[in-house]
């Protein structure tokens, strides 16, 4: 088995949420977010965890601290520019590493670790250069839609913003979860374009940068769609509080077990 790193975006402020609380801080159940990411992650056994951390860093590793016994490593990303940046920003940590690297978001708690070791197991038996979580949604607005070729195969996640009206209809949206070949990963980083309207580098544009590569990513539907809720206003942090009470409270599979 090649060795697996997590690498978790936990850098942004959250400025829809209010007040000066970093997101992943903001408690569900008693606990911050990032410590029910770190949660489903502990099960994988990764030899290398990575925390990319900005603002309010320190706030953000006393909550790791707090509620985590995992080896948390950090690294700092100093100006958001995005998704594909901060990721970008833990390439140094891992320069000798070539191994697998699992990316999650911080402010997406309910992703089971079942399902996460259902997309690692998929990625490493499609022999692909990466596999990402998607979900199909009645109403998949505010999502990147998972954008497939005639034959199927996944080419781009397009976010909403720039998606057509045909995209838009797409049901199966971009679930914030993925599994990558570390240095495929860090390759296509560096080949990512800035975004027009805000010059940031999406983590996103990954795939297509890949498939353009003649590398495939293949897709895995999460089978509980209710997993891949994420939380930036308080609004949806309440919303995530009673999907996880009415779906997984005395459930054999809790939402991080």
């Amino acid at each position: 088995m090649r060795s697996l790193a997590a690498v978790v975006l936990a850098a942004g402020k959250g400025t829809r949420m209010g007040g000066d609380i970093p997101k992943v801080c903001h408690e569900l159940d008693g606990r911050p977010l990032i410590a029910h990411v770190l949660e489903a992650i502990a099960p994988l056994s990764p030899q290398r965890v990575i925390l990319v951390v900005g603002y309010r860093a320190e706030a953000v590793a006393g909550a790791v601290r707090a509620f985590s016994t995992l080896p948390v490593e950090y690294v700092r990303q100093e100006e958001q520019r995005g998704t594909g940046h901060a990721v970008a920003m833990a390439e140094e940590l891992l320069r000798d590493f070539d191994g697998d690297v699992l990316i999650r978001y911080g402010d997406t708690p309910l992703i089971r670790t079942e399902t996460l070791a259902r997309l690692y197991a998929t990625y490493r038996s499609s022999r692909a250069s990466g596999a990402l979580l998607t979900a199909l949604l009645e109403n998949p607005t505010g999502y990147g839609r998972i954008i497939r070729d005639p034959h199927g195969r996944v080419v781009r996640i397009e976010e909403e913003k720039s998606a057509t009206e045909t995209e838009r209809r797409i049901r199966e949206i971009n679930a914030g979860a993925y599994c990558y070949r570390a240095r495929p990963l860090f390759r296509a980083l560096k080949n990512l374009r800035p975004n027009s309207a805000n010059g940031e580098y999406y983590l996103t544009d990954a795939v297509r940068v890949l498939a353009e590569h003649g590398r495939s990513v293949v897709a895995l539907p999460a089978a509980l769609p209710e997993e891949v809720l994420g939380v930036n206003t308080l609004e949806q942090l309440r919303t995530v509080s009673n999907v996880r009470t009415s779906l997984f409270s005395g459930h054999n599979d809790s939402v991080n077990a």
